[in-house]
């Protein structure tokens, strides 16, 4: 039998492929949320389902931000609560180390475990936060060749 994925390489999977359907074109970000080894929501970065989307009216940016954006983790985080899913125990497997709004999300969510592929302006406060909270924080490794390795 050939050797299975790992299930943390499995899950960032799952938020690669989410980050696909990003609509804001400063960075795709996905976003999935598992609890006992399975997917309960995925989010990505995207306007309020609606509105406009920067991939068709540019971002709206104030402060060096996109505040049109709901951001991939907030997205998944809001999916669970819309549809009375319990989000208290899961992990979360983040294509970009979450913003200091979105790790206070996560933290008061419940999430006990952070899985982050890319360093993005990993907040400080942020850091301390989720040590405070007891919270696991690890990078997730992909080699660069990991879609090709896969056999179809």
């Amino acid at each position: 039998m050939a050797e299975r994925i790992p299930w943390n390489q499995y899950f960032m999977s799952q938020s690669l492929l989410l980050s696909l359907r990003s609509t804001c074109t400063r960075l795709t970000v996905g976003a999935t949320i598992v609890r006992e080894k399975r997917i309960i929501a995925g989010g990505y970065n995207g306007s309020v389902s609606g509105d406009k989307h920067c991939i068709d009216e540019g971002c709206y940016v104030v402060d060096g931000h996109c505040i049109r954006t709901i951001h991939a983790e907030m997205n998944a985080i809001l999916q669970c609560a819309k549809f009375g899913v319990q989000t208290e125990g899961a992990e979360i497997y983040v294509t970009h180390f979450p913003c200091l709004q979105c790790t206070k999300m996560i933290l008061q969510a419940g999430i006990k475990k952070i899985y982050y592929l890319e360093d993005y302006h990993n907040n400080e406060y942020a850091l301390n936060l989720i040590e405070q909270a007891h919270v696991q924080c690890e990078k997730v490794f992909l080699s660069e060749n990991f879609f090709k390795e896969l056999k179809f």
